[in-house]
């Protein structure tokens, strides 16, 4: 069996408690990730429902746990886990990053062609991993869990829940019922094109849908917390409604930030020209004082606050021309490649099963 490192002197931000084995290690069809804080409690019912799961349906599996700085023992129990089943590969987190991070941490380190996403507090129900599994064989490159029956109180998790809901698919374009469920199922390439941070583990479907994805949901079951203690507060609504606004951004303006500074700036010093000119007419034509209309110092402002505002997307324009030409990043992705003088292809697409 494969030991376990403990945390290493240095400056990194985290630490795989899995040694490497003499030789390579089997190919591997499916990672489940799951980032867990502090849910002793959970390990030992997690590691029984999970391998209950994936046990009979003869794919090589691996599952990724993070433990995002967890103080209660989890990674004393997560090491204990792993000394009996290597197929769990544990990370431990320096101290608390929050669940984008552990996310982040979990898909960088999975090698299987599918990602699996849970929560480590068991509301998830990993029985429902193969209905997932079935979708993605289906040829979708997103599936994402709908919790139809949610066990939350109404008011202060349900309600702010399907209004958040509402606000990202008519922000963002894509339609999802449950944005905040976190049994989700991804094709590993799909993901190497994500980067995280902030809260933007939710907006993944939203946020990959620029390559073209085909994104599903499924209903799955939603289970009441029977151990720990919930790590989300009304904070996290405002949090949520800030990456709306990034993720809009992003979705619309990441490739050509200057459509949306220009049009902005633009607008504001339009506004502000045509304030000037009605100014210029009272002033000329009808020969009344102008000097002391606060009005004129509204014009002067919105023409000034225009150029800055378009000054900046010139400056945000460059520095996105300077990334994409200095970094080799392309402002697309390709599905598929038909050349008769290459034999290879280049992010091939996935045919739905038949």
């Amino acid at each position: 069996m494969t030991g376990v490192s403990e945390p290493a002197a240095s400056g990194s931000s985290a630490v795989l408690a899995t040694e490497t084995r003499p030789g390579s290690r089997p190919a591997v069809d499916l990672s489940v990730v799951v980032p867990m804080f502090n849910e002793a409690d959970n390990v030992e019912p997690l590691y029984e429902q999970i391998t209950s799961a994936l046990e009979h349906l003869g794919r090589p599996y691996e599952v990724v746990i993070v433990d995002d700085g967890s103080s209660d023992g989890t990674f004393e129990k997560l090491r204990d886990v792993h000394r009996r089943d290597d197929r769990w590969r544990i990370i431990r987190l320096r101290r608390n990053f929050g669940q984008t991070a552990g996310f982040s941490a979990g898909f960088e380190a999975a090698r299987g062609d599918v990602v699996v996403t849970m929560d480590g507090d068991l509301q998830n129900d990993p029985a429902d991993i193969p209905m997932v599994l079935a979708k993605i064989d289906e040829g979708f490159d997103i599936v994402s869990g709908w919790r139809l029956k949610r066990k939350e109180p109404f008011l202060t998790r349900r309600l702010p829940s399907m209004i958040a809901n509402r606000i990202i698919s008519r922000t963002t374009g894509v339609s999802l019922h449950d944005y905040g469920c976190s049994l989700k199922g991804y094709r590993r390439e799909i993901l190497r094109n994500v980067k995280l941070y902030g809260e933007l583990h939710r907006f993944i479907p939203a946020i990959a849908s620029w390559q073209g994805t085909r994104i599903t949901e499924i209903p799955v079951n939603d289970r009441e917390r029977v151990a720990g203690t919930t790590k989300y507060g009304l904070l996290r609504v405002f949090k949520v409604v800030l990456d709306i606004l990034l993720v809009r951004f992003l979705l619309g303006y990441a490739t050509r930030p200057f459509l949306f500074f220009g049009a902005l700036g633009g607008s504001l010093t339009l506004a502000g020209t045509a304030l000037l000119t009605y100014l210029a007419y009272v002033r000329f034509v009808v020969f009344e004082p102008i000097a002391n209309r606060p009005l004129l110092i509204v014009a002067f402002g919105l023409v000034l606050i225009g150029i800055q505002i378009i000054s900046t997307g010139l400056l945000a324009e460059m520095a996105m021309r300077t990334y994409y030409e200095a970094v080799g990043q392309r402002p697309y992705r390709i599905a598929e490649t038909l050349d008769s003088e290459r034999a290879d292809t280049t992010e091939p697409a996935h045919v739905p099963a038949t």
